[in-house]
Order: C-alpha cells, then structure tokens, then sequence
C-alpha cells in the first residue's frame, strides 16, 4: 500500500478550513450583519441571548414592514396579555423605555401580526426586501368566500396567512379581511401538499385552526420594549373576543343541492316575507347588541341558515336563542322603545322563559331562553289555553360567528347535533305543516303549571 503524501493531506486540510471560514464570513455578512438589523446580542435585561434573538427578529420585521408602508399591529395573545396587565404604565409612558426586555423577550416559537387586506396591495417588492434581510417567508392562501353564493361557488383565491423565519423565530402575519356584517374575518390555515411542514411549528399558532370573526378594530401606538408598534386600543375585548372568535360559513354548495331538489319560493309573498325578517332580526341582533346579551339563531331560522343559507319563507316568524344567565330585565322595555311590543310572555326566568314580540304586519319574534342541565340544554315551551308545559331537549353546545342576511350572528358550532336533535334525521326534507307540541324530536310534555300561577307565567297581549 502506497504511503499518503503528508503535504497533500495537509494541503486538502487547508483548503477545507478556508472554504469553511469563507462561509462564515459570508453569511454574516448577508444574513446576520449589523446593516441588517440582525445583530443577535443580547437585549438589555433579557435572561439569555435567545430572548435577544426575538426583539431582534420583531425590530427587524417592524423594520421592514414599515418601509413598504404596511400597518400591521400586534394581535399575539401571550405578548398582549404581559402588556394589558401594565397597560395603564405603558400608556402613560411617552417613550416606553424600560430597563428590560419585558414583552418581546418573554419565550415563545412566533408573535402574531395582523393586517387589513384592504390597506395594502404591494406584496412583490414586501417579500424581495425581506428575503434581502435574511427572512424566510411562506403564503398561505384559500379561496375568497365573500365571493361564494348560490350562482358561483368556484372562489379566487386570496392570500389569509404569511410566515416570515429568521433564525430561531418567526413572524405569524393574520390576514383580515372585511365582510358585508360591518365586521372583520380571518380564514383558516391550511396546509396545502407542497408546504413544507416542518417550516415552522403550525400546531402551535393561535390564528389559524378555525375561521375567526371580530369587531373593527381600532387602534393604538405605544412604544413597547422600545420599538413602535399598534395594538388593539380594547385589549380586555380583543382578547375576549379571540377566545369565541370561531367562524362558520354558511354551506351554499349543500344549500344549492338542496334547492336542485326543492326549488326555492320566488313569490311575492315569500319575497315580502324575507325582506320583513331579515329587517326584525337586524333590529333585534341590535337591540340584544346594545344590552350585551347573547343570542343565537335558533329554531327555523337556524334551520334556514344551515339547510338554504336562506330564511325559510314559509316559517313566518323569526327565531332566537338566550341561555337564561343571559337574561336582563332590561329586554322588554328595550324591544317596546325598539318598536316591538310584546305580544305574549310564557313561563318565568327560573323556569321555561319565552318571549315574543311583534314585528311588522305578522311577522314575529321569538326568544327562547335555554337552561343548563348535568347532561343536556334545553327550552320549554307553554299551551296558553291549557297551561301545559312542554321541554325540548338539545345536547350540550358551544356557539360561533356566522353570516346570515348581511349581519354577524352567533349559531351553535355543533349545528348539525343541534338541527337533528330540534327536526330528526330528515331535517333535509321541507316540512310545512309543523305542530310546535309533537313535531320536534326532542319535544317532552314537561307537566302544567298551577292554576294560580298562571296570571303570572301567561300572559297574552
């Protein structure tokens, strides 16, 4: 065996080495030089140079953002939730200097971002820049359903979710976008085949799992860790409302299907009809709005929303949820100043609360108050001539957002469990003649109530 040149080991030990150093020094210089913004140091008070790696990363982004005119504000809720416990301080701070790194410093994988669609256009030139500065960046995008209808359910596409990677951190930018509900909606993320999955930890983002709905937001500057950024101006709503912010889209594929087999009503009357509950149930959204009372679409109406997308024309009257810890005595007398007088009032509020209003001619509003048993929801109802009791059983439920006739309305997230526990499996089929006492499902005669309760828990207007 021939003995090995010492001299050309050590001359392939040399060029390996320098090949190697003159890595190195490139990449400092593209991706972590000072020009760049991307100096990893530590940041004054922060406990270990990866919290300086965030701050770093979010100047940088902020940086960026900035420059190409795009107001995105900060929606993390981790980060939001340090800043609202010393909101009051930081308010009144002019600069917001602190000895520490209190907020962007605190551990964590990302920090979130929102952006109004409609006040930025200009993507290429965004994403050039960035990846200049040493980012990474991944969009995500989905169809648009605010142009999804019962004519045209293909969609464009429009882009819901950016992520922007520097070193051991990233940028999760929300996409927001306004709906026809005087409100703002953010899609969901999903991972199409060619993303890579490991790009970041998608499991763990906050935005992204469901559709969400929320308030116009207003905003506000503050100086937070000494860099400049918005957030929320309500940071107790936002963050409540970010914890029921669950999106549901009306299902017009299914409702299309649905009217190939029963073709929709376009008569006068139905038309009149539609147009006269779409106008009670924006007044009393409204009403129930403006006392902060929660309410969902129930009954018939929910079965409309669901099933056609539509209200059922032959229905004629529009139905309401309430769980009864909701109850205020305040809502008769704001329906009265509405416009709405009460028509009937059955039960009590401990014990199967009903109320109705009349609406415009014979359209009228029903609120069913729902109470909570160990293993079940439910609702009663009351026969005013014979003082009979009846309850309608429904599984436990949570409620989301949807969009019905132009407004934002709370229906139950498990709508399907909810229709067929209210009309049984063939809720697909329409059903016109309709007895509230025995054609639900779920419907239990529940007892009468004594005689001389009845002043009090039947009253008719």
């Amino acid at each position: 065996m021939q003995r090995i040149n010492k001299n050309v080991v050590l001359a392939l030990l040399t060029l390996t080495s320098s090949v190697f150093l003159l890595f190195q020094l490139y990449y400092y210089k593209y991706y972590l030089s000072p020009k760049n913004g991307a100096v990893f140091s530590k940041v004054k008070g922060s406990q270990s140079g990866q919290d300086g790696i965030q701050w770093h990363v979010i100047k940088k982004f902020l940086g960026l953002v900035s420059s190409h005119n795009v107001p995105v504000y900060l929606i993390d809720p981790l980060v939001l939730g340090l800043i609202h416990k010393d909101f009051e301080q930081l308010s009144s701070s002019s600069d917001g200097m602190s000895p520490e790194c209190k907020y962007f410093c605190a551990p964590r994988d990302f920090t979130t971002f929102a952006l109004l669609a409609k006040t930025w256009k200009h993507e290429v030139s965004l994403f050039r820049a960035a990846e200049k500065m040493g980012f990474q960046w991944l969009k995500i995008q989905n169809k648009d359903p605010r142009l999804e209808g019962m004519d045209d359910l293909s969609g464009t596409e429009i882009p819901l979710h950016y992520i922007f990677k520097l070193a051991a951190h990233a940028i999760h930018l929300v996409v927001f976008y306004e709906r026809s509900g005087n409100y703002v909606w953010h899609g969901p993320l999903r991972l199409k085949q060619n993303i890579d999955r490991k790009f970041v930890p998608f499991r763990k983002l906050h935005f992204g799992r469901y559709s969400g709905a929320y308030n116009k937001p207003e905003v506000l500057l503050l100086s937070i860790d000494d860099l400049k950024v918005q957030i929320p101006k309500n940071l107790s709503q936002f963050l409540e409302e970010m914890s029921h912010s669950r999106f549901l889209e009306c299902r017009y594929r299914e409702a299309r299907t649905f009217f190939q087999l029963y073709p929709d009503d376009a008569s006068l009357d139905a038309v009149e009809f539609r147009k006269k509950a779409k106008a009670l149930l924006h007044l009393a959204a409204l009403t129930l709005n403006d006392l902060g009372v929660r309410f969902w679409l129930s009954s018939g109406t929910c079965l409309g929303w669901y099933r056609q997308c539509n209200i059922i024309p032959y229905s004629k009257d529009v139905d309401l949820g309430v769980f009864i810890q909701d109850y205020k005595s305040d809502i008769i007398p704001a329906f009265q100043k509405a416009g709405l007088p009460l028509k009937h009032k059955f039960g009590k509020v401990e014990d199967s609360l009903e109320l109705t209003f009349q609406g415009e001619d014979d359209v009228k509003l029903d609120i069913f108050f729902f109470y909570e048993d160990d293993d079940h929801i439910w609702n009663g109802g009351t026969q005013a001539k014979s003082g009979k009791k009846f309850k309608y059983l429904f599984p436990k439920f949570t409620l989301c957002w949807t969009e019905f006739v132009e407004l934002k309305v709370h229906v139950p997230c498990e709508t399907l469990r909810y229709v067929e526990a209210n009309y049984g499996k063939d809720w697909k089929v329409p059903v016109k003649m309709w007895d509230w006492k025995s054609s639900p499902s779920n419907v239990q005669y529940n007892g009468m109530w004594p005689v001389d309760e009845w002043d009090d828990v039947i009253q008719v207007y």
